[in-house]
């Protein structure tokens, strides 16, 4: 059978317009598969040099197939579950640049480029010390950048129209923020010219972004079954879910030299993209956290079957749609299509994903995910959100680390899980109920408040607490 490359599958090739930093299973299944939809739908003419930030990586790999691989995308496609496939041209070669140094500082003299994608871990956006202007290259991704930077400079001798637009996809706040200040501090420490330090600040752009697509990334498991479907090797297969979001703050000027929006992509421009990471942190992540106790301790093990359930599905949904969605400040009509497209991704029929898998360190998700809903609907509706008040009770009897005589596997600090011990010791009927939970939503450094002081929530946790423990979970979700 044959390999994957440019000679047994005719390709297009395109002008080397984007570097990227990272060749990794992410980048390929999200940001480089919509740079093909945008070559094949809207004449982006978008070639990608992929350039390995570490020093061992997927380069050889990706040159002995010449840049192509075949993108898996599985899920729920309107209200259909599809899984499709491609191949993915947009990747001229891959840089290696612990071996090729001069090939990857040669990229700074091309007229043609003019974006920077990354995703070098959250680690990558990082300060390290002792990089130097001299190293072949420096270790660290915004080292590597500077220099690059410089060489491109000094090559167009600061010429305003080859800047470049940093489109960074690392899951830290403020991604393209952070990397622009450690490229300045690191300017500093070089002592390189206020010229050149004047032509980052007015000439290029650094955008911050918000990503969402869950990529499992190589089917290792299904290799065998997938070559047979294809009927080539392809060492670089990686799977990804069918939904997408890529919100890019910054860039609105842009948007044209970067035409996803024409291709139908579900890739927002905008001036500010807090609405949007709240609305993912609330929604997508919010339901998760809100769903992990109560639906365990209801006898569920994965997502899917959770949003499935009869009960428990109509529970979620009201929860999302009752509770979380009030409490933000988009239009509803679009928070309720992103609700749906999340109960889609809940439910997607090729991914099994458990529920404990999820439950690390549940309860400062908690704190982030779930509490500023509950405390905004407080605010907004003066009254408790049922659903959300229900998922902190089923939290509380969770970190008991026993259901039903089974033993929880509580995956968190082991200060909280002591404090947990500690509290419900001291439980011995339902009367201490409401000191158990009292205890729990004193905890400030679990929750940085006393949750006691909002009106009737230890009271009512308490009575939760009462029904899960007298195993009436399933008529506490029906009522």
């Amino acid at each position: 059978m044959k390999q994957l490359n440019r000679s047994t599958h005719q390709t297009k090739s395109y002008k080397e317009r984007i570097v990227q930093f990272g060749e990794g299973n992410f980048l390929r299944a999200f940001a480089d598969w919509m740079i093909h939809q945008m070559n094949q739908k809207a004449g982006f003419d978008g070639g990608v040099v992929a350039v390995q930030p570490i020093d061992k990586g997927l380069v050889p790999m990706l040159n002995e197939q010449e840049g192509l691989y075949t993108v898996y995308l599985n899920g729920i496609k309107d209200g259909e579950a599809v899984s499709e496939h491609e191949i993915v041209d947009c990747i001229q070669r891959g840089l290696d640049p612990y071996r090729q140094f001069e090939e990857y500082m040669a990229l700074a003299d091309n007229p043609d480029l003019r974006f920077v994608l990354s995703n070098t871990t959250e680690a990558g956006i990082a300060y390290h010390e002792n990089n130097s202007i001299h190293d072949t290259p420096p270790s660290s991704f915004p080292a590597k950048v500077t220099l690059l930077m410089h060489k491109r400079y000094e090559a167009f001798e600061g010429a305003a129209d080859k800047g470049l637009i940093f489109i960074p996809c690392e899951l830290i706040d403020r991604n393209g923020d952070n990397l622009k200040r450690i490229i300045l501090q690191y300017v500093e420490e070089w002592q390189l010219s206020g010229a050149f330090k004047d032509w980052i600040e007015k000439h290029n752009v650094f955008t911050n972004t918000l990503v969402d697509r869950i990529v499992p990334g190589y089917p290792k498991d299904k290799m065998d079954e997938i070559t047979q479907q294809l009927g080539y090797k392809d060492q670089l297969v990686v799977e990804g879910e069918q939904f997408h979001l890529w919100v890019i703050e910054g860039a609105e000027q842009f948007r044209e030299e970067f035409p996803a929006e024409a291709c139908g992509l579900n890739v927002v421009f905008t001036d500010n993209m807090e609405p949007y990471r709240t609305r993912k942190v609330r929604i997508l992540n919010g339901a998760h956290t809100t769903m992990v106790p109560v639906a365990y301790l209801y006898g569920i093990e994965y997502v899917r079957e959770s949003v499935e359930d009869e009960v428990f599905g109509e529970w979620i949904r009201q929860a999302i749609f009752e509770e979380i969605c009030p409490t933000l400040d988009l239009p509803d009509e679009e928070l309720r299509s992103f609700a749906n497209d999340v109960l889609d991704r809940f439910r997607n029929p090729y991914l099994k994903h458990a529920l404990m898998s999820i439950s690390l360190n549940s309860v400062s998700k908690f704190k982030t995910r779930v509490l500023p809903s509950l405390l905004g609907y407080v605010e907004r509706k003066g009254s408790l959100p049922v659903k959300l008040s229900i998922s902190l009770a089923a939290l509380i009897a969770f970190y008991r680390g026993e259901v039903a005589g089974k033993s929880i596997e509580r995956n968190d600090d082991q200060a909280v899980i002591n404090f947990a011990d500690k509290v419900w010791s001291a439980y011995n009927d339902e009367a201490s109920l409401t000191k158990v939970s009292s205890d729990f939503l004193g905890n400030q450094e679990f929750w940085g408040r006393d949750l006691n002081k909002i009106a009737n929530l230890t009271n009512t946790v308490a009575r939760y607490l009462s029904e899960i423990l007298d195993g009436n979970i399933q008529k506490l979700l029906k009522s």
